[in-house]
This record gives structure tokens, sequence and C-alpha cells, in this order.
């Protein structure tokens, strides 16, 4: 496969897991705000679903001593383009340092665990609806 395939490739899994954390993220600190707020989107049930649903998985995988999967995608493209040492652009270069930090992963795993807590406890909190009834009221 050619190289510059691969890494742009990879660079899209880069983005990808650059919004699944944003969007993990914002979760955490959006959802208590918004119910404070009263911010009926806080409560769609299928977005706070896939909040609590991604945050289990890379909780899983960390207490299963496993790198993120998209982690392990971006780094096999990038090794087979070919791009062993990194002329990426700067903000690649952010990107990377800001998400992939250099620690065991024992660590994510109890900060990926304590967070998963934390979005169970909001879970209880500021309940979800499954759908708001319309209609007339009488």
């Amino acid at each position: 496969m050619d190289p510059q395939l691969l890494s742009s490739l990879a660079n899209a899994i880069l983005l990808l897991h650059v919004i699944v954390i944003s969007f993990n993220v914002l979760g955490l600190i959006v959802i208590p705000l918004g119910a404070w707020r009263r911010w009926a989107f806080v409560r769609v049930f299928w977005l706070r679903a896939l909040h609590m649903g991604i945050l289990a998985v890379v909780a899983v995988q960390a207490v299963l001593d496993r790198v993120c999967f998209l982690t392990v995608w971006e780094s096999d493209l990038l090794r087979r383009s070919g791009e062993a040492t990194s002329n990426a652009p700067l903000i690649q270069t952010w990107v990377n340092r800001l998400i992939f930090w250099p620690l065991p992963i024992w660590v994510f795993a109890v900060l990926y665990v304590a967070v998963c807590v934390y979005v169970v406890a909001l879970w209880w909190l500021v309940p979800p609806r499954l759908s708001r009834k319309s209609g007339c009221s009488g």
C-alpha cells in the first residue's frame, strides 16, 4: 500500500482519537453543568449511553493491560508507512504529546476506572430520559 495513503489513514485515526477524547472529556464537564443549567440535551439517552459505553471500553482495555485499539491502529499504519521518525506538523506533535502520556498502563487503568465511577454517578444524579412524550396534556 502507498506510504502516503497509510500516513493519511494514520492521521485520520489520530483525528478520530482526538474527537473521541474530546467527546468524553467534555461530557464529564457538560453533563453536570447542563443539569445545573437545565439543558435538555444532557439527558438524551443515546448520547449518555454512548458516553458511558466509550468510557467503559477504555477502562476495560486499561484494566486488561491493553492499549487503546485506535492507538494500535495508528501506530501500525505509521510503521507500515515507514514513518519511524516523525516529520509531523507542529500541531500533530502537540496533539500526540497531549493525548499519549508516557506513564505505565496501571496509571491509566486507575484513572479510567475512576472516571467510569464518576460517569455512573452522573447517570444516577442526572438520569437520562429515553424520550420526551409529545402530545396534548389533558
